[in-house]
């Protein structure tokens, strides 16, 4: 094309286009199947059937896979002469137009390559379908035969009339299209508006586009996949470009500057929220806006190309963008090929199954002029009834019965996110829809589904589906970056670092591990949880606060102790008896907002651990400790601080006695769909603290106290004598009883006891050897 007109690349001499050859060869052993269907994937040195391969062995494939393949496969035997290429793709994309269901012409998502049956026979315009109907309506464009049109307004005709309820694109089963398969959509079928663009259907588009773009506005970007009431039910998006791709088609079919502003909304988030250093990072979390270490390669292919199109004046691109045609990757291809080597058979598996009506082939190709004829605002007042449609949550063509009871002032089901396992009004929710919630006895809690046992279907319904909002939300803190426990460690008198407790992290706030540890005494809290603005500031202020868990979100009572002056924080469980032995730890999460101006740092520690501070104030009234990422050796400052009765004193207090409180973690299984249920920790269960919990793997050894002697040598004199007392320490250490803390806290008074006998009997003994 460039080179042709003597301006640009006339270095050029195929290179690339030889390079495409021996790659389609090395692709087409993928196609030696009994349907003509390809393997999913292929190993390009070894093929196959090798063993080397490692490959071969799958037996089914997605509809897209299998039917995405027609222009490319084309172009490359029309440019090189080699016809086996389009012959293997047109043999694809008839198998699976023999096998759609006669009586609802919709295709299902996985397919069987060697049997040809449906494995999975739900049917949208998402993942995996959602190119092959592009591919059908873009092969008669690109290649000029009838066939590939006939099929494609076939298959629109069944869309339209199951799955399109405006502007709603929901899932239905193939067998019974009335029937919708699921609750949810995913972010692919962004691209459908776009092409019902090409088609001519302008309205639906307009409809469809608008209810995703207000699902932009609410989220920043679209989730993978979102519910019919527009709430996250997939929370990453990986820079996908389809709604780019279907914004320039609509704004080339109406010339409305409105798309350019939605152009420019999606251009600011993404610089605002995606921009990082090297690149742009997809969102791991739309919620969030965490980043994962990621950017797709059609990013750059798609959506920095839909969107430098949408913007660009005529004179900006070097030839005439209307002799070419997008690939699903936003390749161009160019229309000439239609008048090029002809030479491949066609068969017309169409008509003998269906009579076509003539008014599928109107409005193929739009245009403007005709469209909208004397009417600019023809897309606005499409687009005003559903400017609202996401905040009011209220769109047409939700599954009519829950569409009936929301009408009647039902309230809408209960999301897991929201679930508090202290609720007693969700405790009642969850009774309607036939989940049980069950306390174990190592403290976590184990919800088990019974549809049977709910109070009607649609109750069933939305069980079934907070049971699976559920396992996906735990199986997303599972896949959070886990920390190493941290450790409280009281070193006040007459503790002196003595004691240490295991704590958990928080997924905000300084990372101990990378920051010097926070030193200070402690003081309660008022109120105690830490969910309103503190009544005591004088109290706390250049202190470590003590906060208790419950009735609002850890990052809330993280800023409000810190607006009160306060250096750092302690979260103590409020489930009595809870302890690190029993349950899992897990890291304290954000509240879904930007966490960044949390500056101290906040630990939490179970209601046994939590207790042994308590206790400790009522005592001794001033309490200091350390918060660190791991215990600390006493320091000089720590020896400072003993007050000890004489020059012996001094050397007994070095036999310290360090008390950690290790965690234990249990895997949760997840449930099968007919009876599910759900293990978790009761952290995980209570959103109102955190939503996200993530569990933190314990260290593989369990600390156990340990008694360390130490005796000191007077003033370099008794060489003999140092000797003699290491080896008696030595004996002493290994003949005294291994303490360890058991399923209860052991007291204070109980702890000094111990200390003091140890010191006494350390005394007795280095008297005796004097």
């Amino acid at each position: 094309m460039l080179k042709e007109k003597g301006e640009y690349m006339q270095w050029y001499n195929d290179e690339l286009l030889q390079m495409a050859k021996q790659l389609g060869y090395k692709l087409l052993p993928a196609f030696n199947t009994t349907s003509g269907l390809p393997y999913p994937r292929i190993n390009l040195k070894f093929g196959i059937r090798k063993p080397e391969a490692r490959t071969g062995t799958e037996t089914d494939t997605c509809t897209a896979c299998a039917g995405t393949l027609i222009l490319e496969f084309a172009a490359l035997s029309r440019f090189t002469g080699a016809t086996i290429f389009e012959e293997y793709a047109r043999k694809a994309l008839d198998f699976l137009w023999e096998k759609r269901q006669r009586s609802s012409n919709l295709v299902g998502v996985t397919i069987n390559i060697h049997t040809g049956d449906w494995v999975r026979k739900d049917s949208g315009v998402g993942a995996g379908i959602d190119s092959y109907y592009e591919y059908l309506l873009k092969a008669y464009v690109l290649l000029g035969d009838d066939s590939f049109l006939e099929r494609f307004n076939t298959h629109y005709n069944a869309i339209m009339r199951y799955i399109s309820q405006p502007p709603l694109l929901l899932d239905v089963h193939i067998h019974k299209p009335m029937l919708n398969a699921r609750t949810w959509m995913d972010a692919l079928l962004a691209f459908f508006p776009g092409l019902q663009v090409l088609k001519g259907d302008i309205r639906p588009a307009i409809e469809t586009h608008e209810m995703l773009y207000q699902v932009i506005k609410k989220h920043n970007f679209l989730p993978e996949a979102f519910t019919t009431d527009f709430r996250v039910h997939w929370a990453q998006h990986p820079l996908r470009p389809e709604f780019a791709e279907s914004t320039y088609f609509l704004y080339k079919a109406t010339g409305d500057p409105y798309y350019l502003e939605v152009g420019k909304t999606l251009i600011e988030n993404l610089n605002k929220y995606a921009r990082v250093p090297c690149g742009f990072a997809a969102m791991k979390d739309v919620r969030t806006g965490s980043h994962e270490d990621r950017m797709d390669s059609f990013f750059l292919a798609e959506m920095f190309k839909y969107l430098y199109l949408l913007f660009a004046d005529k004179e900006d691109i070097i030839f005439d963008i209307e002799d070419y045609i997008f690939t699903t990757e936003a390749h161009l291809l160019p229309l000439w090929l239609s008048t090029t080597n002809q030479s491949i058979s066609k068969k017309n598996t169409t008509s003998e199954y269906t009579e076509l009506d003539d008014s599928n082939f109107d409005w193929t190709c739009p245009n403007t002029q005709i469209l909208f004829p004397h009417d600019p605002l023809y897309a606005q007042r499409i687009r005003e009834p559903l400017k609202n449609v996401v905040d009011k949550s209220c769109p047409r063509g939700i599954i009519r019965v829950r569409e009936e009871s929301f009408r009647s002032g039902a309230k809408p089901p209960l999301r897991a996110r929201d679930f508090m396992a202290t609720n007693p009004e969700h405790l009642e929710i969850l009774k309607k829809m036939g989940v049980s919630l069950i306390h174990l006895k190592d403290g976590r809690v184990q919800l088990v589904q019974h549809a049977i046992q709910a109070a009607s279907s649609i109750d069933a319904e939305d069980g079934l589906r907070f049971m699976q909002e559920m396992i996906e939300l735990s199986s997303q803190q599972q896949k959070e970056q886990q920390l190493p426990p941290r450790a409280v460690q009281i070193v006040s008198h007459p503790f002196f670092g003595r004691v240490v407790l295991t704590a958990g992290p928080a997924q905000f706030g300084p990372d101990l591990s990378k920051h010097k540890e926070t030193r200070g005494f402690v003081a309660s809290s008022k109120p105690y949880n830490g969910c309103s603005e503190l009544t005591n500031p004088e109290a706390v202020m250049g202190k470590i606060a003590l906060v208790q868990r419950g009735q609002c979100m850890f990052a809330e009572k993280a800023r409000n102790i810190q607006n009160a002056g306060a250096i750092g924080g302690i979260v103590i469980d409020d489930n009595e008896g809870s302890s690190s032995d029993t349950a899992p730890l897990f890291q304290m999460a954000g509240d879904g907002k930007d966490t960044d101006d949390i500056r101290i740092p906040m630990l939490f520690l179970f209601s046994k651990e939590g207790s042994i501070i308590l206790d400790a104030i009522r005592e001794y009234e001033e309490v200091e400790v350390l918060l660190s990422d791991k215990a600390k050796d006493r320091d000089p400052e720590m020896d400072n601080e003993e007050q000890p009765s004489s020059e012996n004193d001094s050397q007994n207090q070095s036999a310290e006695q360090i008390i950690s409180i290790s965690p234990t973690v249990d895997l949760v299984d997840q449930e099968t769909p007919e009876e599910s249920s759900l293990n978790s920790s009761p952290e995980s269960l209570s959103p109102a603290d955190i939503e996200d919990a993530a569990d933190v793997s314990p260290p593989e050894q369990t600390s156990s106290p340990t008694a360390n002697h130490e005796t000191p040598s007077l003033d370099g004199e008794c060489t003999d004598l140092d000797n003699q007392l290491e080896e008696q320490s030595e004996t002493e250490e290994n003949s005294s009883p291994e303490v360890s803390w058991d399923k209860k806290a052991q007291p204070i008074d109980s702890i000094l006891a111990d200390w003091n006998e140890d010191i006494e009997a350390f005394e007795m003994m280095e008297k005796d050897e004097l």
